[in-house]
């Protein structure tokens, strides 16, 4: 054998040649081509580059490493499916188990958030805030109240008409109670500050003042010390003090009240669902259940409890629950007579409007109205007498109340007269049917499902579409239009449509529909 040559028979394909000679030959090169008694056509070197490379990239052309790579990817693993291989272009899609856990994770996101909404919406929209009692509500001393406006006399006309050539009253405080028919209350006053170009004093993000908290002249939307208002007339737990700090001193200050047996049944369906102690009323009146023993059921502390009994007396700003034969309770009554310059009537709504006109000194086209957030007729019967009965002894302040101002209210009739009284009203009347065969399409209110523009869609109580709505007439004279929209629009449209934030508002109406009560 020459030296610096090798036989190729005695190397064994994989090793590196051993003594001196095989160390001598490392540099050598194999034959380029196959010739007799050569084991290939390439040096060692490049045999030994190609068997690692063919181990690091898959098989190789040839040779110990193509078989070695083969048997690997012949074995099942895992490796097979988590990483895409390259035989051509395409690439492995995501391992379904995966998918479905990103697409878990994503709905839970969303569930999570919707449910924090909620939560946040609940406790903006239902727990008052701290300052509950009368004293922690009332605003730092040093705010001067307002001024009169200019050439405005100090004192209230009488309701009694002997006021020729009076001025319209713009200044105007309405305590608007609970199931009064003040809704549409709130439309006329709504028109008129449109109208004249008046400035309310409205909530910011809702439309109540975070009732049933006590009002706060920190609850008006963009309030500032020494800020004056022209009309306030939202939902709220009436404070004399601080909403006497909004308004001149001369403005007139109104509310409205409702016959108490009425009115709790009416509360009662209206706001049922959202008191939870009625939860436990099994049987399919759950409202004559309840006045057959409601001590069994009712709960002064439980959540919303005040809708449930003397909600006028609450309303007012005084304590639902009081000893009625405490003293407090004709003290409170005498209150309210001093400082509403006039107390309406539900039940004799149109005279009451009259009274009204006549006080503000208004003109007839002002006090128009259609009736607002009207329920549909119940299924069942109305209060029977028993029932009725029981329903004027639970709610016993609200019934002294109630009889204490019906007398005056006829006093006021009477000192109005009667006869001219019958006139009035029945122009009143007459005005408001001529403006429904304007205005209504159809002439009367519908259930919700059949009203057709949703800017004209009333706010629904939950679980229930029993409150009505009206359709609007699509060809209106230019001359009508404008107010028989506006006469018509539900209340929280028409708070948007007046620039209120409602926000809280429309996120609770977003769950609530999301959620298909």
């Amino acid at each position: 054998m020459r030296p610096g040559a090798l036989n190729a028979a005695s190397v064994r394909p994989g090793r590196a040649p051993r003594g001196r000679e095989g160390a001598g030959a490392r540099g050598a090169h194999w034959p380029r081509r196959r010739g007799p008694g050569q084991a290939g056509g390439r040096t060692w070197s490049e045999r030994v580059r190609r068997r690692r490379r063919g181990r690091r990239h898959g098989p190789g052309p040839a040779g110990t490493s193509r078989r070695l790579v083969s048997a690997r990817a012949a074995r099942p693993g895992p490796s097979q499916h988590a990483k895409p291989e390259k035989d051509g272009d395409k690439v492995s899609e995501m391992p379904l188990p995966q998918k479905k856990r990103w697409e878990s994770m994503a709905k839970g996101l969303v569930l999570g958030a919707l449910f924090t909404s909620f939560l946040l919406l609940l406790y903006s929209y239902a727990v008052p805030p701290l300052h509950t009692g009368l004293a922690s509500a009332r605003t730092p001393e040093g705010t001067a109240p307002c001024s009169p406006a200019p050439g405005e006399p100090e004192t209230v006309t009488p309701a009694n008409g002997s006021a020729a050539g009076c001025q319209p009253r713009r200044d105007i405080v309405f305590m608007k109670t609970h199931k009064t028919a003040s809704s549409t209350l709130l439309n006329i006053l709504f028109r008129f500050g449109q109208k004249h170009g008046l400035k309310f004093a409205f909530p910011n993000g809702r439309n109540d003042f975070d009732y049933p908290a006590f009002f706060a002249r920190s609850l008006v939307q963009d309030y500032r010390p020494g800020a004056c208002f022209n009309i306030i007339c939202n939902h709220m737990r009436f404070h004399y003090e601080e909403v006497r700090g909004l308004v001149p001193p001369n403005a007139t200050f109104i509310t409205v009240l409702r016959d108490p047996a009425r009115l709790f049944e009416s509360s009662f369906h209206y706001f049922g669902s959202v008191v939870p102690f009625t939860w436990k009323l099994s049987s399919q009146d759950k409202l004559a259940e309840f006045l057959q023993d409601p001590d069994r059921y009712y709960d002064p502390n439980g959540y919303n409890a005040h809708y449930l009994r003397n909600l006028l007396f609450f309303d007012l700003g005084y304590d639902s629950g009081l000893d009625p034969g405490s003293p407090q309770v004709q003290e409170h009554i005498l209150e309210v007579e001093r400082r509403f310059h006039l107390v309406l009537l539900q039940e004799y709504f149109d005279e009451s409007l009259v009274l009204l006109k006549d006080l503000l000194c208004w003109e007839l086209e002002d006090v128009l109205y259609f009736k607002l957030n009207a329920r549909r007729d119940p299924a069942g019967p109305r209060l029977s007498g028993e029932l009725y009965r029981r329903a004027t002894a639970w709610n016993v302040l609200d019934a002294r109340l109630y009889r204490h101002f019906n007398a005056s209210f006829w006093r006021k009739v009477e000192a109005f007269g009667r006869e001219r009284m019958a006139r009035e009203v029945a122009t009143l009347r007459r005005a408001n049917e001529r403006m429904r065969r304007i205005c209504i399409d159809g002439g009367r209110a519908v259930d919700a499902a059949a009203i057709q523009d949703s800017a004209m869609q009333p706010w629904q109580p939950l679980g229930a579409k029993s409150i009505l709505g009206y359709n609007l007439k699509k060809s209106i004279g230019r001359r009508h239009a404008q107010l028989c929209r506006r006469m018509l629009t539900p209340e929280i449209q028409y708070l948007m449509d007046l620039g209120v934030n409602l926000w809280v508002t429309k996120l609770w109406k977003f769950i609530r529909d999301f959620l298909q009560w």
